[in-house]
């Protein structure tokens, strides 16, 4: 295991901007507002001498009820499992009594601290170290996470502070791990349900809509399997979103869903299956991801109200046939089984390699069971197939007067190759390529023999007119 620096503050005062800055990357939300981060955010700094994790946390209000409480708790809960504890302070606010409350909480821990004044951009750093001096701390640097000034020297002195005897872990994009985003509507129970598959409060649960903001990216080992789930925030319709935060919060939704492999949309069951579902698989079929449809809260329906949910969803969901549907409880654990089984599943058909000798003999038989319409009096011929890709897997065909293929025909082709390859729970792409006329724009240049006969057919034709 990697060692762990947690970063902690009160809000507001740069955890994620510094976040982003150490582990080189965009992952954690920015805003200039507090209370954006609520959730533990891992990340990987690989700048220094030895690579670490960090991990961004939500801000320490003082308050203790509601959200804030709850994040309160995922804030100790990195504080107990952080070998270091870096505390962000902000310059420009100077020394505020809750300040030394956090401190005294970090010193409770008896873990190694860090004090990081941030914001010391266009300041006096010897100026803006001075009030803070009253902590105690001798690790006391200034920093300008912003303008990535002052991180080095942060790695440096937390180094020291780390374990010598650990190994390094590979990343999640690199442990061959299923990478699968859990995406939905604002409260359809995507945080419950990776809580209920790590058996932990891992994320934090609210009836507040919108409580997770960030996309979280969570390791999960299951039945000898490797997953990375990622909790993104739910997603409304475009009218309703109002905050800037939000509208953040709902493109981060959408780049895990691209950098996902399985995308899983949770739609909850006691509601109607609204438009902005319907969306959301979409966004999933147009990036080419394996699709899983999640039917969450189906736990205390009767009978009546579970066939009127059915009947719904093969009405409105007819285009994505080709998707497993699964009915689940997050609260209470139940199909997670079969959920699970689902994504492999997908995941499985999605990453399948196709070879060219099957996929032509596959195409010749599609082609004389039922060859497509004539076009002005020709039939399109399709000659041979070759691969052209995985997530999805993609079909390149090659043949003449492709362009002019029905919509339909080629639904026809993706269905054949779906059943005989057994390609559950992922979308299928049918790509035509037509040979070019090796003798388009050649004038075919006459010989002198050539150019007597057509004189002496022009002066026939004439002759007959008279």
């Amino acid at each position: 295991m990697l060692p762990v620096i947690a970063l902690v503050g009160r809000p507001n005062v740069g955890k994620s901007t510094l976040f982003n800055a150490l582990t080189r990357s965009r992952d954690a939300l920015v805003a200039d507002m507090p209370g954006v981060t609520r959730d533990r955010h891992y990340g990987v700094c690989r700048t220094g001498a030895r690579p670490f994790v960090v991990v961004d946390t939500g801000g320490l209000s003082g308050v203790d009820e509601g959200l804030d409480a709850l994040t309160a708790q995922q804030v100790r809960l990195a504080i107990e499992e952080a070998q270091a504890l870096v505390f962000v302070l902000d310059a420009r606010d100077g020394l505020l009594p809750q300040d030394r409350s956090i401190l005294a909480e970090l010193r409770r821990s008896g873990k190694p601290i860090i004090a990081a004044v941030n914001k010391t951009d266009g300041l006096d750093a010897q100026d803006a170290l001075a009030e803070f001096a009253a902590f105690g701390i001798s690790r006391t640097l200034p920093l300008s996470a912003a303008h990535n000034r002052g991180t080095e020297e942060l790695i440096a002195a937390a180094l020291p502070l780390l374990p010598e005897d650990v190994h390094e872990e590979l990343a999640p994009a690199e442990d061959g791990s299923i990478r699968v985003a859990i995406v939905g509507r604002p409260n359809a129970g995507k945080s419950t349900l990776i809580n209920r598959l790590l058996g932990e409060d891992r994320l934090i649960v609210s009836d507040v809509a919108g409580t997770t903001r960030d996309p979280i990216r969570v390791p999960l080992e299951r039945d000898g399997k490797r997953y990375t789930l990622i909790d993104t925030a739910g997603v409304r319709r475009k009218a309703r979103v109002e905050e800037g935060v939000e509208k953040f919060s709902v493109i981060k939704t959408l780049q895990s869903m691209a950098a996902a492999q399985v995308v899983v949309v949770m739609i909850d069951a006691r509601e109607n299956l609204a438009d902005q579902d319907l969306t959301l698989i979409g966004h999933a079929i147009d990036e080419g991801r394996a699709l899983v449809i999640a039917v969450n809260k189906w736990d205390g329906m009767d009978a009546y109200q579970r066939e009127q949910c059915q009947r719904a969803l093969e009405r409105r969901l007819v285009f994505v046939d080709w998707a497993k549907q699964v009915f689940i409880s997050a609260l209470h654990g139940s199909g997670l089984r079969e959920l699970m089984r689902a994504i492999v599943r997908a995941h499985t058909a999605a990453t399948h390699e196709l070879g060219t000798s099957d996929l032509t003999r596959t195409l010749e038989q599609a082609y004389e069971s039922y060859q497509p319409p004539l076009v002005r009096g020709h039939a399109p011929k399709l000659r041979f197939a070759h691969p052209g890709g995985t997530n999805p897997p993609t079909i390149v065909i090659h043949g003449s007067r492709t362009k002019h293929i029905a919509p339909a025909y080629q639904r026809y082709l993706e269905n054949f190759f779906r059943k005989r390859y057994k390609l559950e729970g992922t979308p299928v792409r049918i790509v035509f390529r037509e040979g070019e006329n090796p003798y388009a724009g050649k004038k075919n240049v006459l010989t002198e023999g050539q150019q007597r006969k057509r004189q002496r057919m022009i002066r026939e034709m004439k002759r007959r007119k008279r």
